[in-house]
């Protein structure tokens, strides 16, 4: 990955953040450099479809960068009774990469809601949405998510991808880097 448009003296931390089952995980998985460190426990009311494990407390990762420097990677958990984790996970971040799942009937709402708890945790932090699982989502609308985004009185990136691949979460990365300048 690029870090040209970082300063050598700035710490690099971003975190991704999201409801439960966006890809968070998958994410942080799909870019780290080495097995990261997860807090995934089974989810205590029994699988959501695919899903059988839920983050309680973070995940968390390294990615060198391409000018050699680490890239510190912080997943939330997307519980709400976390909420408490979010300023400490926050703190001395670059941005956050907001995760959607595609096929959330409730989309728009989520993205307002976790947009406004970031905005009143750190009203200037850099944000770019990604938005996975849109293949299996017949009823994903671009347009809805960029009226939310709008609403909050914000202009972020959107972008759909799979968190599955890396080449693609690191796009999102790159992304979130160009929003510092």
């Amino acid at each position: 990955m690029y870090a040209n448009e970082l300063s050598a003296e700035q710490t690099i931390k971003l975190v991704l953040a999201g409801p439960v089952g966006a890809g968070k995980t998958t994410a942080i998985r799909s870019i780290a450099d080495s097995e990261p460190v997860s807090t995934e426990m089974p989810l205590p009311d029994g699988p959501i479809g695919d899903k059988t494990t839920t983050t309680v407390a973070l995940d968390f990762a390294t990615v060198m960068l391409d000018d050699g420097q680490p890239l510190f990677v912080y997943g939330l958990p997307g519980q709400e009774h976390f909420a408490f984790l979010r300023p400490m996970m926050l703190e001395g971040a670059l941005g956050v990469i907001l995760l959607l799942d595609g096929a959330a009937a409730d989309i728009a709402a989520q993205c307002m809601h976790w947009l406004v708890s970031l905005r009143e945790t750190d009203p200037a932090i850099a944000v770019v949405v990604g938005v996975t699982r849109t293949d299996v989502a017949a009823s994903f609308d671009l347009g809805v998510l960029r009226a939310a985004v709008r609403a909050c009185g914000a202009a972020i990136p959107i972008f759909t991808f799979d968190a599955r691949d890396g080449a693609q979460t690191a796009q999102l990365v790159r992304a979130l880097l160009l929003q510092l300048d």
